[in-house]
């Protein structure tokens, strides 16, 4: 990795974008911290993530994960809680490692660009979540990845499915695309990856997803925040969690949902690789 400068305290590897870029608003993790920990969709999410890395990793020995775009943390803490890996989290962002470092009591926060970071078969796993459709360079961010796994370790993604449902939420956060399945195949193949599984979740709720989305093209831009979808009152969050619920029993089940709001892909860099 390249040289690093201390800002409040973490090391920045491209202090340039560290406060300003067009991958994210900053202001959103002050906003998403304090609704991510009770929300139906980054719960469900977590779950799933979860239950993929077990699957493939396993939690039982000592490995060493790193978290691309960690955000507040959120996954890292639940891995935290449930594992005994060494962690290290990365964002773009200050602002989202501020808030990460009251979670992550002990673990490593780093500022990078992952356009731009390289760190040699040095991870046994890395996490990708919901970050790739926020970056322009999403082929050289797979690549980028593909050299910081050892041999035998495994990348794990979710993204955002489907250019059609694109509205404006899809705007105000940022994104660049919102991915096809065999979009993201391919990509993922390409970077040296084999493909070990790739599949939908946000399934029972996509109907819902559909209408919500449909329904915000009649809205003006000023009416909509980036974070409305993920604020619903107690009773409404609890409904739509248990329907994610379901889509993670058939997860569990090894089913392949057809479709869904979202993807999750699990990738191997196989131990042949140098």
């Amino acid at each position: 990795m390249n040289d690093y400068t201390i800002i409040e305290g973490f090391k920045c590897y491209n202090p340039e974008v560290a406060f300003s870029n067009n991958g994210f608003s900053p202001e959103a993790f002050d906003i998403l911290h304090s609704t991510e920990q009770t929300n139906f969709w980054f719960r469900g999410r977590n779950r799933i993530i979860l239950y993929m890395i077990r699957k493939f990793s396993g939690f039982s020995r000592k490995q060493r994960f790193l978290e691309i775009g960690c955000g507040n943390g959120i996954v890292l803490n639940s891995l935290r809680k449930s594992t005994n890996y060494e962690l290290l989290g990365s964002d773009i962002y200050i602002q989202g490692l501020k808030n990460a470092k009251i979670r992550l009591k002990g673990v490593e926060l780093i500022q990078a660009d992952a356009s731009k970071f390289i760190d040699a078969n040095n991870y046994d796993a890395i996490g990708v979540f919901d970050v790739l459709e926020h970056i322009e360079e999403d082929k050289k961010v797979l690549h980028n990845l593909f050299q910081s796994l050892r041999p035998g370790g495994y990348l794990y993604i979710t993204v955002p499915q489907y250019m059609y449902l694109w509205s404006q939420f899809d705007d105000i956060a940022f994104h660049k695309r919102r991915y096809e399945m065999m979009e993201l195949l391919e990509k993922v193949k390409e970077a040296g990856f084999k493909v070990e599984y790739l599949g939908s979740f946000i399934f029972f709720l996509f109907p819902i997803m559909l209408v919500s989305r449909s329904l915000t093209k009649f809205k003006k831009s000023k009416e909509i925040k980036g974070t409305e979808e993920f604020i619903s009152g107690k009773m409404i969050n609890g409904i739509l969690q248990f329907f994610i619920y379901l889509d993670e029993v058939l997860i569990r089940m090894g089913l392949r949902l057809p479709f869904g709001g979202s993807l999750i892909c699990v990738a191997k860099k196989e131990e042949n690789i140098i």
